[in-house]
């Protein structure tokens, strides 16, 4: 598999990636910039919009801009760089913040809380249903669905709806349910894969060490992709939780895949180098960057948060 750097311009953390299916055009965050951006692969255009927190996770909105969570909460603006309009505010303390997330295939909103101080479990994932149909008038419906993990991320559906996946990265595991999508349940929880944690003493760049998982996307094959930061790679599991491909990245930590393209066969993937040690980011100096490449399967379209 043949990287190339899509967009040069670096993140301290990119995440949250999509492929926008109006637009056509890639959008993502960078978490401690502050920011999100997008790229027009057909231009060349890059923009960037400025945001008064950190943003973990955003989607696109059927009735056009975005949904945002930010540290505090989830915002709604209704075009690029429109006002935020707070949806709902969170009380989980400063040391907790929102992470990965994004919107379901029936419109509704998720995201998942990290928990900065990483000494607990008390991250959890939410569940924001703004939909006019939602029987509440208008009115938003939040339900925390899952909690008990540390750092929140790699949230994902199969195909057929039938399953949801959601990752504790520090626990080094991928968990997987059971979910109706029309009552929005989740049922017979079950680890879907297990990876072993960081040896006592590692240092980047040594070996004996193949990461952590982070963001996921899901190719129509009902396959799951998923970065594994420190990792240096990212990993194509099937719909049983095993290792079918690994793909070696030029860099150590790629933090989210998505698909995108007119036909869904580039996978996009953002990546980190804030903190990340001098000699690594000498190694490998795209840290930081989007890069892509192409892919046989493509994968689900974008799903966009419905209000």
């Amino acid at each position: 598999m043949k990287w190339e750097v899509a967009v040069p311009e670096p993140d301290g953390t990119g995440e949250s990636p999509f492929w926008h299916p109006r637009e056509q055009q890639l959008y993502w965050v960078d978490i401690p910039g502050r920011r999100v951006r997008r790229w027009d692969p057909s231009s060349g255009r890059e923009e960037a919009w400025s945001l008064p927190q950190e943003p973990g996770c955003i989607a696109p909105a059927a009735n056009g801009g975005l949904v945002l969570a930010l540290r505090d909460g989830v915002y709604r603006a209704r075009a690029w760089g429109a006002t935020l309009e707070p949806i709902v505010r969170f009380q989980h303390g400063a040391t907790t913040r929102f992470n990965d997330g994004k919107a379901d295939p029936v419109g509704r909103f998720w995201a998942g809380t990290y928990y900065e101080p990483k000494d607990a479990r008390k991250a959890d994932l939410y569940c924001v249903d703004c939909r006019p149909d939602n029987g509440e008038h208008g009115k938003p419906i939040v339900q925390l669905k899952a909690h008990n993990a540390t750092s929140a991320n790699g949230l994902a559906w199969s195909p057929d709806q039938h399953t949801l996946y959601w990752s504790d990265t520090a626990a080094h595991a991928i968990h997987a349910w059971d979910w109706d999508a029309g009552a929005n349940v989740m049922r017979r929880h079950r680890v879907f894969r297990q990876f072993a944690q960081k040896p006592a003493g590692w240092q980047p760049g040594q070996a004996g060490y193949e990461g952590r998982p982070d963001g996921a996307a899901v190719d129509a094959e009902g396959c799951y992709w998923v970065a594994m930061f420190e990792g240096g790679r990212v990993l194509r599991l099937s719909p049983g939780g095993e290792v079918l491909a690994v793909h070696e990245v030029p860099l150590r930590c790629p933090t989210m895949p998505c698909f995108g393209g007119p036909d869904g066969r580039t996978l996009y993937l953002t990546s980190a180098r804030q903190g990340r040690p001098a000699d690594e980011l000498a190694a490998f100096p795209h840290s930081g960057c989007v890069l892509a490449t192409q892919v046989d399967v493509p994968g689900l379209p974008t799903n966009s948060f419905i209000d």
